[in-house]
Protein backbone atom coordinates (compact mmCIF):
# COMPACT_ATOMS: atom_id res chain seq x y z
CA UNK A 1 0.00 0.00 0.00
CA UNK A 2 1.37 3.36 -1.01
CA UNK A 3 2.34 5.62 1.90
CA UNK A 4 0.99 9.15 1.92
CA UNK A 5 3.78 11.72 1.87
CA UNK A 6 4.43 13.22 5.30
CA UNK A 7 6.85 16.13 5.73
CA UNK A 8 7.08 18.36 8.81
CA UNK A 9 9.57 21.09 9.62
CA UNK A 10 10.68 23.51 12.29
CA UNK A 11 12.70 26.67 11.67
CA UNK A 12 15.55 27.48 14.06
CA UNK A 13 15.29 31.17 15.06
CA UNK A 14 18.73 31.10 16.73
CA UNK A 15 20.67 30.07 13.64
CA UNK A 16 21.48 33.52 12.25
CA UNK A 17 22.33 35.42 15.41
CA UNK A 18 25.71 36.82 14.36
CA UNK A 19 27.03 37.38 17.86
CA UNK A 20 26.72 33.70 18.73
CA UNK A 21 30.09 31.95 18.30
CA UNK A 22 30.81 28.59 19.91
CA UNK A 23 34.30 27.20 20.28
CA UNK A 24 33.28 23.61 19.52
CA UNK A 25 33.19 24.37 15.78
CA UNK A 26 36.96 25.05 15.88
CA UNK A 27 37.66 21.33 15.62
CA UNK A 28 36.15 21.49 12.11
CA UNK A 29 38.17 24.34 10.63
CA UNK A 30 39.59 24.53 7.12
CA UNK A 31 43.07 23.59 8.36
CA UNK A 32 41.64 20.48 10.04
CA UNK A 33 39.75 19.55 6.87
CA UNK A 34 42.93 19.97 4.83
CA UNK A 35 44.87 17.64 7.17
CA UNK A 36 42.09 15.05 7.21
CA UNK A 37 41.90 14.98 3.44
CA UNK A 38 45.66 14.58 3.27
CA UNK A 39 45.31 11.50 5.48
CA UNK A 40 42.64 10.05 3.19
CA UNK A 41 44.88 10.71 0.19
CA UNK A 42 47.46 8.38 1.74
CA UNK A 43 45.21 5.35 1.08
CA UNK A 44 45.90 3.70 -2.29
CA UNK A 45 42.13 3.57 -2.97
CA UNK A 46 41.62 7.32 -2.58
CA UNK A 47 40.15 9.53 -5.25
CA UNK A 48 37.52 12.29 -4.96
CA UNK A 49 33.95 11.09 -5.43
CA UNK A 50 31.95 12.62 -8.30
CA UNK A 51 30.05 15.87 -7.90
CA UNK A 52 27.10 15.45 -10.26
CA UNK A 53 25.39 18.51 -11.70
CA UNK A 54 21.68 17.87 -12.29
CA UNK A 55 21.07 20.66 -14.79
CA UNK A 56 17.74 19.46 -16.13
CA UNK A 57 16.32 18.65 -12.71
CA UNK A 58 17.27 22.17 -11.60
CA UNK A 59 15.52 23.59 -14.64
CA UNK A 60 12.39 21.54 -13.95
CA UNK A 61 12.33 22.58 -10.29
CA UNK A 62 13.05 26.22 -11.21
CA UNK A 63 16.31 26.80 -9.38
CA UNK A 64 19.71 27.79 -10.75
CA UNK A 65 21.65 24.64 -9.87
CA UNK A 66 21.41 21.30 -8.08
CA UNK A 67 24.58 19.35 -7.33
CA UNK A 68 24.81 15.98 -5.61
CA UNK A 69 28.00 14.47 -4.21
CA UNK A 70 27.89 10.75 -5.00
CA UNK A 71 29.47 8.85 -2.09
CA UNK A 72 28.66 5.43 -3.55
CA UNK A 73 32.15 5.57 -5.11
CA UNK A 74 34.00 6.08 -1.79
CA UNK A 75 36.86 3.54 -1.47
CA UNK A 76 34.72 0.92 -3.22
CA UNK A 77 32.49 0.64 -0.14
CA UNK A 78 29.29 2.17 -1.54
CA UNK A 79 28.98 4.73 1.30
CA UNK A 80 30.69 7.68 2.98
CA UNK A 81 31.20 6.24 6.46
CA UNK A 82 34.73 4.95 5.83
CA UNK A 83 36.01 8.53 5.90
CA UNK A 84 35.10 8.91 9.56
CA UNK A 85 35.96 5.40 10.70
CA UNK A 86 39.42 5.36 9.11
CA UNK A 87 40.38 8.78 10.49
CA UNK A 88 39.16 7.99 14.01
CA UNK A 89 40.82 4.58 13.97
CA UNK A 90 44.19 5.95 12.84
CA UNK A 91 44.02 8.67 15.47
CA UNK A 92 43.21 6.15 18.22
CA UNK A 93 46.01 3.85 17.11
CA UNK A 94 48.66 6.57 17.14
CA UNK A 95 47.60 7.46 20.68
CA UNK A 96 47.67 3.83 21.83
CA UNK A 97 51.05 3.19 20.19
CA UNK A 98 52.55 6.42 21.51
CA UNK A 99 53.48 7.69 18.05
CA UNK A 100 53.21 11.19 16.59
CA UNK A 101 49.70 12.10 15.43
CA UNK A 102 50.44 15.28 13.47
CA UNK A 103 51.14 13.47 10.20
CA UNK A 104 48.69 10.58 9.89
CA UNK A 105 49.21 8.33 6.89
CA UNK A 106 48.29 4.83 5.79
CA UNK A 107 51.96 3.87 5.34
CA UNK A 108 52.79 4.61 8.98
CA UNK A 109 50.77 1.52 9.99
CA UNK A 110 52.38 -0.85 7.51
CA UNK A 111 55.77 -1.40 9.15
CA UNK A 112 56.65 -4.80 10.63
CA UNK A 113 56.78 -3.34 14.14
CA UNK A 114 53.40 -1.65 13.77
CA UNK A 115 51.83 -4.80 12.34
CA UNK A 116 52.84 -6.85 15.41
CA UNK A 117 51.21 -4.29 17.72
CA UNK A 118 48.07 -3.73 15.65
CA UNK A 119 47.18 -7.42 15.49
CA UNK A 120 46.43 -7.38 19.23
CA UNK A 121 44.03 -4.41 19.04
CA UNK A 122 40.27 -4.84 18.65
CA UNK A 123 37.77 -2.14 17.71
CA UNK A 124 34.10 -2.59 18.54
CA UNK A 125 31.12 -0.68 17.19
CA UNK A 126 27.36 -0.71 16.61
CA UNK A 127 25.85 -0.04 13.21
CA UNK A 128 22.83 -0.14 10.95
CA UNK A 129 25.19 -1.09 8.12
CA UNK A 130 27.48 1.52 6.59
CA UNK A 131 29.46 2.53 9.68
CA UNK A 132 30.09 -1.10 10.65
CA UNK A 133 31.28 -1.93 7.16
CA UNK A 134 33.62 1.06 7.34
CA UNK A 135 35.05 -0.07 10.70
CA UNK A 136 35.50 -3.61 9.39
CA UNK A 137 37.27 -2.38 6.24
CA UNK A 138 39.52 0.07 8.08
CA UNK A 139 40.42 -2.61 10.64
CA UNK A 140 41.38 -5.00 7.88
CA UNK A 141 43.41 -2.38 6.01
CA UNK A 142 45.27 -1.27 9.14
CA UNK A 143 45.76 -4.79 10.52
CA UNK A 144 43.41 -4.72 13.54
CA UNK A 145 40.43 -6.78 14.65
CA UNK A 146 36.79 -5.66 14.59
CA UNK A 147 33.59 -6.67 16.40
CA UNK A 148 30.33 -5.25 15.06
CA UNK A 149 26.84 -5.34 16.64
CA UNK A 150 23.76 -4.75 14.49
CA UNK A 151 20.09 -4.21 15.39
CA UNK A 152 17.25 -6.67 14.97
CA UNK A 153 15.82 -6.57 11.44
CA UNK A 154 19.13 -5.79 9.74
CA UNK A 155 19.08 -6.67 6.04
CA UNK A 156 21.13 -9.77 5.24
CA UNK A 157 22.99 -7.88 2.51
CA UNK A 158 24.29 -5.34 5.04
CA UNK A 159 25.19 -8.07 7.55
CA UNK A 160 27.10 -10.10 4.98
CA UNK A 161 28.92 -7.05 3.62
CA UNK A 162 30.47 -6.54 7.07
CA UNK A 163 31.13 -10.20 7.85
CA UNK A 164 32.84 -10.68 4.48
CA UNK A 165 35.45 -8.09 5.51
CA UNK A 166 36.54 -10.30 8.40
CA UNK A 167 34.74 -8.65 11.31
CA UNK A 168 33.02 -10.66 14.05
CA UNK A 169 29.44 -9.64 13.30
CA UNK A 170 26.36 -10.18 15.49
CA UNK A 171 22.68 -9.19 15.28
CA UNK A 172 21.11 -8.41 18.66
CA UNK A 173 17.54 -8.39 19.97
CA UNK A 174 17.14 -4.63 20.06
CA UNK A 175 17.35 -1.43 18.03
CA UNK A 176 20.38 0.60 16.96
CA UNK A 177 20.67 2.46 20.25
CA UNK A 178 20.58 -0.84 22.15
CA UNK A 179 23.45 -2.03 19.97
CA UNK A 180 25.44 1.12 20.82
CA UNK A 181 24.98 0.49 24.55
CA UNK A 182 26.06 -3.16 24.14
CA UNK A 183 29.17 -2.17 22.18
CA UNK A 184 30.16 0.26 24.93
CA UNK A 185 29.67 -2.43 27.59
CA UNK A 186 31.75 -4.95 25.66
CA UNK A 187 34.53 -2.41 25.13
CA UNK A 188 34.79 -1.88 28.89
CA UNK A 189 34.60 -5.60 29.63
CA UNK A 190 37.28 -6.74 27.14
CA UNK A 191 39.53 -3.69 26.90
CA UNK A 192 38.52 -3.07 23.28
CA UNK A 193 38.45 0.37 21.66
CA UNK A 194 34.91 1.65 21.13
CA UNK A 195 34.68 3.36 17.74
CA UNK A 196 31.27 4.96 17.57
CA UNK A 197 30.10 7.91 15.49
CA UNK A 198 27.82 9.20 18.24
CA UNK A 199 28.97 11.11 21.32
CA UNK A 200 27.74 11.21 24.90
CA UNK A 201 29.05 12.53 28.19
CA UNK A 202 32.71 11.50 28.66
CA UNK A 203 32.81 9.96 25.17
CA UNK A 204 33.59 12.67 22.63
CA UNK A 205 37.21 12.27 21.48
CA UNK A 206 36.64 9.42 19.02
CA UNK A 207 33.28 10.76 17.74
CA UNK A 208 35.04 14.08 17.07
CA UNK A 209 37.66 12.23 15.00
CA UNK A 210 34.87 10.44 13.12
CA UNK A 211 33.14 13.73 12.36
CA UNK A 212 36.40 15.30 11.23
CA UNK A 213 36.76 12.45 8.77
CA UNK A 214 33.55 13.51 7.05
CA UNK A 215 35.03 16.94 6.25
CA UNK A 216 36.74 15.43 3.22
CA UNK A 217 33.35 15.28 1.47
CA UNK A 218 32.70 19.00 1.70
CA UNK A 219 36.37 19.88 1.18
CA UNK A 220 36.28 18.01 -2.13
CA UNK A 221 32.90 19.42 -3.12
CA UNK A 222 33.90 23.04 -2.60
CA UNK A 223 37.03 22.45 -4.66
CA UNK A 224 34.99 20.80 -7.41
CA UNK A 225 32.54 23.73 -7.41
CA UNK A 226 35.45 26.05 -8.30
CA UNK A 227 34.18 28.97 -6.23
CA UNK A 228 30.47 28.58 -7.00
CA UNK A 229 29.27 28.48 -3.39
CA UNK A 230 25.86 26.88 -2.74
CA UNK A 231 23.07 28.95 -1.24
CA UNK A 232 21.55 25.88 0.44
CA UNK A 233 22.93 22.58 1.77
CA UNK A 234 20.68 19.63 2.74
CA UNK A 235 22.15 16.90 4.98
CA UNK A 236 20.77 13.58 6.23
CA UNK A 237 20.75 13.07 9.98
CA UNK A 238 20.83 9.88 12.03
CA UNK A 239 22.84 10.35 15.22
CA UNK A 240 23.82 13.70 13.68
CA UNK A 241 27.57 13.35 13.20
CA UNK A 242 27.51 13.79 9.42
CA UNK A 243 25.20 16.80 9.50
CA UNK A 244 27.02 18.29 12.49
CA UNK A 245 30.41 18.03 10.79
CA UNK A 246 29.19 19.72 7.60
CA UNK A 247 27.41 22.46 9.52
CA UNK A 248 30.45 23.20 11.70
CA UNK A 249 32.75 23.35 8.67
CA UNK A 250 30.42 25.76 6.84
CA UNK A 251 30.23 27.92 9.96
CA UNK A 252 34.02 28.00 10.21
CA UNK A 253 34.42 28.86 6.52
CA UNK A 254 31.64 31.40 6.00
CA UNK A 255 30.29 32.49 9.40
CA UNK A 256 27.03 34.43 9.03
CA UNK A 257 27.34 34.27 5.22
CA UNK A 258 27.23 30.45 5.12
CA UNK A 259 24.64 28.58 3.04
CA UNK A 260 21.26 27.85 4.60
CA UNK A 261 21.54 24.43 6.22
CA UNK A 262 18.72 21.87 6.38
CA UNK A 263 18.81 18.79 8.66
CA UNK A 264 16.72 15.91 7.25
CA UNK A 265 15.55 12.92 9.33
CA UNK A 266 13.37 9.84 9.03
CA UNK A 267 10.08 10.57 10.80
CA UNK A 268 10.20 7.40 12.94
CA UNK A 269 13.62 8.46 14.28
CA UNK A 270 13.42 12.27 14.12
CA UNK A 271 15.14 12.95 17.44
CA UNK A 272 16.61 16.31 16.34
CA UNK A 273 13.32 17.53 14.93
CA UNK A 274 11.54 16.53 18.14
CA UNK A 275 14.30 18.11 20.24
CA UNK A 276 13.88 21.42 18.43
CA UNK A 277 10.11 21.25 18.88
CA UNK A 278 10.56 20.92 22.64
CA UNK A 279 12.13 24.42 22.83
CA UNK A 280 14.00 23.59 26.05
CA UNK A 281 17.50 23.06 24.63
CA UNK A 282 17.61 19.44 25.74
CA UNK A 283 18.04 16.62 23.21
CA UNK A 284 15.10 14.24 23.11
CA UNK A 285 15.38 10.46 22.75
CA UNK A 286 13.03 8.36 20.65
CA UNK A 287 12.70 4.72 21.66
CA UNK A 288 11.08 1.68 20.08
CA UNK A 289 11.58 -0.08 16.75
CA UNK A 290 12.47 3.09 14.76
CA UNK A 291 10.77 1.42 11.79
CA UNK A 292 11.95 3.03 8.54
CA UNK A 293 13.53 1.89 5.28
CA UNK A 294 16.16 4.59 5.90
CA UNK A 295 18.31 2.23 7.99
CA UNK A 296 21.23 4.64 8.20
CA UNK A 297 18.98 7.25 9.81
CA UNK A 298 17.22 4.91 12.27
CA UNK A 299 18.83 6.40 15.39
CA UNK A 300 16.81 7.63 18.35
CA UNK A 301 19.50 9.25 20.52
CA UNK A 302 21.19 12.45 19.30
CA UNK A 303 24.96 12.71 19.55
CA UNK A 304 25.70 15.32 22.22
CA UNK A 305 28.49 16.78 20.10
CA UNK A 306 26.39 17.09 16.95
CA UNK A 307 23.47 18.47 18.97
CA UNK A 308 25.65 21.25 20.39
CA UNK A 309 26.46 22.34 16.83
CA UNK A 310 23.15 21.87 15.03
CA UNK A 311 20.86 23.37 17.65
CA UNK A 312 22.71 26.69 17.37
CA UNK A 313 23.56 26.86 13.66
CA UNK A 314 21.25 24.72 11.49
CA UNK A 315 18.47 26.76 9.86
CA UNK A 316 15.78 24.09 9.61
CA UNK A 317 15.00 20.58 10.86
CA UNK A 318 12.80 18.36 8.68
CA UNK A 319 11.05 15.07 9.42
CA UNK A 320 10.17 12.87 6.39
CA UNK A 321 8.49 9.53 6.00
CA UNK A 322 9.66 6.70 3.75
CA UNK A 323 7.67 7.96 0.76
CA UNK A 324 10.07 10.90 0.52
CA UNK A 325 13.09 8.61 0.34
CA UNK A 326 11.40 6.43 -2.29
CA UNK A 327 10.71 9.53 -4.38
CA UNK A 328 14.35 10.57 -4.14
CA UNK A 329 15.64 7.14 -5.16
CA UNK A 330 13.52 7.30 -8.31
CA UNK A 331 14.37 10.92 -9.11
CA UNK A 332 18.07 10.07 -9.00
CA UNK A 333 17.85 6.51 -10.37
CA UNK A 334 15.64 7.46 -13.33
CA UNK A 335 16.94 10.96 -14.12
CA UNK A 336 15.67 13.42 -16.67
CA UNK A 337 17.18 13.07 -20.12
CA UNK A 338 20.65 14.59 -20.14
CA UNK A 339 21.23 14.30 -16.39
CA UNK A 340 23.63 11.73 -14.92
CA UNK A 341 22.12 8.76 -13.10
CA UNK A 342 22.96 8.50 -9.40
CA UNK A 343 22.39 5.14 -7.70
CA UNK A 344 21.32 6.24 -4.23
CA UNK A 345 20.01 4.06 -1.42
CA UNK A 346 17.24 4.67 1.07
CA UNK A 347 19.23 6.94 3.38
CA UNK A 348 21.18 8.55 0.56
CA UNK A 349 18.26 9.78 -1.51
CA UNK A 350 15.92 11.35 1.06
CA UNK A 351 17.23 14.89 0.50
CA UNK A 352 16.61 14.62 -3.24
CA UNK A 353 13.07 13.42 -2.57
CA UNK A 354 12.49 16.26 -0.15
CA UNK A 355 13.77 18.83 -2.64
CA UNK A 356 11.50 17.44 -5.34
CA UNK A 357 8.42 17.69 -3.11
CA UNK A 358 9.07 21.19 -1.77
CA UNK A 359 9.85 22.66 -5.20
CA UNK A 360 6.82 21.13 -6.92
CA UNK A 361 3.49 22.98 -6.60
CA UNK A 362 1.59 21.39 -3.74
CA UNK A 363 1.28 21.31 0.04
CA UNK A 364 5.01 21.57 0.83
CA UNK A 365 6.07 24.74 -1.02
CA UNK A 366 5.77 26.57 2.32
CA UNK A 367 9.00 24.86 3.36
CA UNK A 368 10.85 26.18 0.30
CA UNK A 369 9.54 29.68 1.01
CA UNK A 370 10.72 29.48 4.62
CA UNK A 371 14.19 28.63 3.32
CA UNK A 372 14.19 31.46 0.81
CA UNK A 373 14.66 29.14 -2.16
CA UNK A 374 14.09 30.95 -5.49
CA UNK A 375 15.15 30.83 -9.14
CA UNK A 376 18.69 31.89 -8.29
CA UNK A 377 19.25 29.24 -5.60
CA UNK A 378 22.17 26.81 -5.88
CA UNK A 379 21.56 23.64 -3.88
CA UNK A 380 24.05 21.00 -2.71
CA UNK A 381 22.98 17.50 -1.68
CA UNK A 382 25.03 14.45 -0.67
CA UNK A 383 24.04 10.92 -1.63
CA UNK A 384 25.58 9.23 1.39
CA UNK A 385 25.17 5.67 0.10
CA UNK A 386 24.53 3.63 -3.01
CA UNK A 387 22.41 0.48 -3.24
CA UNK A 388 23.67 -1.04 0.03
CA UNK A 389 20.59 -3.31 -0.06
CA UNK A 390 20.55 -4.11 -3.76
CA UNK A 391 17.31 -6.11 -3.67
CA UNK A 392 15.44 -3.32 -1.87
CA UNK A 393 16.82 -0.82 -4.37
CA UNK A 394 15.63 -2.92 -7.32
CA UNK A 395 12.15 -3.34 -5.86
CA UNK A 396 11.76 0.39 -5.16
CA UNK A 397 12.88 1.48 -8.63
CA UNK A 398 10.71 -1.14 -10.31
CA UNK A 399 7.62 -0.05 -8.36
CA UNK A 400 7.26 -3.26 -6.34
CA UNK A 401 7.47 -1.11 -3.20
CA UNK A 402 5.39 2.05 -3.01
Amino acid sequence: MKDKVDISFVVNPEARKRHVIYSYTHAFSHSVARDVRQFHRSFPQYEPTPLVRLTNLARELRVADIWIKDESFRFGLNAFKVLGASHAMASALTEKMGTHADDLSFDSFRSTHASRTLGDITFVTATDGNHGRAVAWASRELGCNAVVYMPKGTASARFNAIKDLGAETKIIEGNYDDAVHLAAQQARKHGWILLQDTAWRDYEKIPTRVMQGYLTILNEALEQLEGDIPTHVFAQCGVGSFAGALQAYLFELFGPHRPAFVVVEADKAACYYQSMLSHNGTPQTISGDLDTIMAGLACGEPSTLAWSILRHHADMFVSCNDAVSIKGMRVLGRPLSGDTRVISGESGAVTAGLLSFILTPGPYTELAKALGIHQGSRILLVSTEGDTDAEMYRRILSGDIE
